[in-house]
Parts: C-alpha cells; structure tokens; sequence
C-alpha cells in the first residue's frame, strides 16, 4: 500500500510515530535506579543529573522507536493491523524518521556526555541493544529478550547516572525489567502470529503457537516477580516495597487473566494500561519506601 507523504508533518506525528506515551514503561524504573543510588549511596540529589537522566531515557527511546518504524516500515504496509502507521500511511517520510534518528542518537550521546565519563563511554552499546531490536525479529525468536534487555538498562543507567560506578541491587530491578518486558512483548506478538509465519519473521508466538507463547509469557512474569520480590529482601526494603511488589505481582496476573489464545480482543488492554499501571505503581511504592517511615 503506497500514499503520497504529505507536505509537512507535524511535532504530535513524530511523537505518534514512536507511541511517546509508551515511555511510561521504562522511565519508572529508570526512576527507581536514580532514587536508590542517591538513598543508599553518598552521592546527592541533582535535579541538573535527573533531568539529564529523563532526557537520555526519552531520547534513547524515541530513537529506538523511530527507528524501529523506519525499518519495519515495508513490513508495517502488509500488515493490515500495521498499515496506517505514520510511515506506511504517508504521513512521515521514510527520509524523515531516519533524521529523526539520527537527531535523538545524537541528543542521547550530548547528554551522557554532561553526565559522566562511564555512561558517555556505553552510550554506543546501549544504542547498539536499543536500535539492534528492530533487526532481530528478521532471524530469532527471540527477539522480544533482546528488548527486555534494551529497556533493562534503564535502572543501572541511572544508578551509573548518579554514582558512576556499578553496584548488584539496581542489577535486580534490570533482570526483573528483562522478563517483564519479555513477557508481556510476547503477548503483543500474539496479535501477528499468522502475518509473522507468513512473512518468515521471528517471533515466539510463531514458533511455538499462541497457547505455549502465553505459557512462555507466564513462566517469564513469574521469573519477574520473583526478582522482585528477591531484591526487596536482599536490599532491606520496608513494607512500602512489600505493597509495591503484592500490587506489581497481582497486576502481571491480571494482564493474563485478559487474554487468552482464542480471544485476543483486550490485548491492548493487557499490553498497555495494565503495564503502566504496574510500573508506574511500583515505583511510588518504592520511592516512598526510601524515604518514608511506615
């Protein structure tokens, strides 16, 4: 499917183009990375290297996305529940999400060099995970692990944001995010199981079918919440981070008590509000178990 690109887009499509809101997902733990180094180290609180740290996670993302987009967008035109996406719609120009790009890259780069020498040093490899994704579902099925790990270095980025040097307990959080991400990527990949098979792309729901992908997908929030729950005790968390974790482990389970093999109509549901309530909650329920007394 072809349409002619208009003339001039606009600043709400590029943030349409990479679903902006969708940062929501990542930035919470990337929160919980910051806070916890400042609490548990003797490093203080920087508004100038928070800010810093929003920045890099909102560019980092938006180049991922884009990106993503830009070379997927042949693929987006076959896919029916792809096809009025921004590129393949004619809305933005090929041309344009890759500048787009390669501005957010850029803008990336500029603010870990403001930070430290340690997350201007890395910046490459974590662009290199971030933007590697869009490639993978090309040749493995496991191409929704390469994205948890992109978004798991959200909570030791900022810890390396903060101290500079790596520490185990923002470790935890980074392999919870890996599984969780895995795992509910894997419930959106549901939707394109058929399209994927057809197309000869990689994902898990087209390899092993929707049943066992849901399955999968279980194991992996299982494997998440346990890693929560793990690092609450090895990090000496209170009974703010209890409630944190009950609240995120009830929350996985509802997101698959949506959706089922045979009924995929509240995937967006599960993918989307469920998983930013979840992030979004638990990190409240941390930062208030670092600095309040209950």
């Amino acid at each position: 499917m072809s349409v002619a690109t208009k003339n001039k887009s606009s600043v709400s499509d590029f943030f349409s183009l990479v679903t902006f809101s969708h940062t929501i997902f990542a930035l919470p733990f990337a929160i919980i990375g910051f806070f916890l180094a400042v609490e548990r180290t003797e490093h203080e609180f920087s508004w100038y290297k928070f800010g810093l740290m929003i920045l890099c996670m909102v560019f980092a993302r938006s180049a991922a996305m884009g990106f993503n987009r830009y070379v997927d967008r042949d693929i987006d035109a076959k896919n029916e529940r792809t096809v009025n996406r921004e590129i393949p719609a004619g809305i933005i120009s090929g041309k344009a999400a890759l500048v787009f790009v390669i501005i957010n890259c850029v803008l990336f780069i500029a603010c870990t060099w403001f930070i430290n020498s340690i997350c201007f040093y890395l910046s490459p490899v974590a662009l290199a995970v971030v933007l590697g994704y869009s490639y993978t579902k090309r040749f493995t099925a496991l191409c929704h692990v390469i994205l948890g790990i992109g978004l798991a270095l959200a909570p030791i980025g900022a810890w390396l944001a903060v101290t500079g040097e790596f520490n185990w307990l923002p470790l935890g959080f980074s392999f919870a995010v890996l599984f969780w991400v895995s795992g509910f990527d894997m419930i959106y990949a549901l939707q394109d199981q058929e399209f994927d098979k057809k197309n000869k792309l990689h994902s898990i729901p087209a390899a092993i079918g929707k049943k066992n992908a849901l399955a999968l997908s279980r194991a992996f929030h299982i494997v998440s919440a346990s890693l929560i729950w793990t690092t609450g005790v090895m990090g000496g968390f209170g009974m703010y981070y209890l409630f944190g974790a009950i609240l995120f482990s009830i929350l996985l389970w509802y997101q698959h008590s949506l959706v089922k093999p045979d009924d995929l109509s509240k995937v967006n549901r599960a993918f989307f509000t469920t998983n930013g309530i979840a992030s979004v909650a638990f990190a409240i329920l941390v930062i208030c178990d670092l600095y309040l007394v209950l």
